[in-house]
Formats: structure tokens, sequence, C-alpha cells
């Protein structure tokens, strides 16, 4: 009987190969790794709205970030065939995180998309007619989807969703 013996480096070398071409952390870009599924990325960056230049908030690949004048903190009224056209931005689990760190206030509601992430109180999409970092097609929309800019405030208690 013929025993074959491989070292444990060789086997130790395989898995991380293995385990890095599943891409199981991911840079953060501010130097922290964070897992892939973890949490949603958040950065800001400037660019022109409204022939004004802006800081807005941008999601992990780099598509801006709206929110949707109709929804709460605790309703969201975007669900469903509005989803497929405005895609939710979901943390899977834990916090989500930003990059730099944002003035206002980050969280998640387990809503009819999943867990969406907030700021100030409002869920946030990205637009499926932005394709790269420098669009924001969606802002102004229908007069109810906004670019979402790091000083945007909490809803107001007294407002009432219209569709």
């Amino acid at each position: 009987m013929l025993t074959l013996r491989i070292p444990g480096t060789i086997i130790l070398g395989v898995a991380a190969v293995s385990l890095a071409a599943c891409g199981g952390t991911t840079s953060a870009g501010n130097g922290a790794a964070t897992s892939a599924s973890s949490s949603a990325l958040i950065h800001t960056a400037s660019m022109k709205i409204a022939g004004k230049t802006e800081t807005v908030l941008k999601n992990a690949r780099g598509l801006t970030l709206y929110y949707f004048t109709p929804d709460t903190a605790t309703t969201v009224a975007c669900t469903a065939g509005c989803a497929s056209t405005w895609p939710p931005l979901l943390s899977p689990s834990g916090s989500p995180t930003s990059s730099p760190a944002l003035p206002g206030t980050l969280s998640v509601v387990n809503g009819p998309n999943g867990n969406q992430v907030l700021y100030n109180g409002h869920p946030l999409y990205t637009y499926s007619k932005d394709g790269d970092s420098g669009d924001a097609y969606g802002q102004g929309l229908f007069g109810k989807w906004f670019v979402v800019t790091p000083d945007l405030a909490a809803p107001s208690a007294s407002a009432k969703p219209g569709y």
C-alpha cells in the first residue's frame, strides 16, 4: 500500500487560493476589510445635479442613491414592480457602513424588500437606468425621487404618503 503525504503548507496554500477565488473579503477603500455580503458600503462623491455640484451618497458600486418621498422610516412604499425599477439598497446582515463617516444615521428596516438600508430614516434605492457613477437620471422623477445628500433631513412625522 502506497501512502502519499502532502505537506500542510501546500494544503493551506490551496485553501487560501480557493477562498480568495470565492471573494471572501473586499477592501472597503479605507484600509478595512469587510465581508462582501455582511454590510452595504456607502460612500460620498461630488457630481453635478441639476447643473450644481453636490456631494451625494453612492453604493459600493458607485451608483447614485435615491430616496422616495412616500416612504417613511417604518413603511416602505416602493415594492414589487417599483423595486424592479428602483432596486433597494439591502444589508444582508449586520449594520451598514459608510466611508467616510456620514453626519446622519444609517439603520436598517426589515420590510417587504428585505433588510433595506435607511439614511436618516429614508429607505435607499438605486435607479435601474443609472449605468455608471456619473449618472443621476432618477433625480426629481415624478416629483418623488431625489438624490440622497449627506445633509438629508429625517422625514417629518406629519408627512403623508402620496402615490
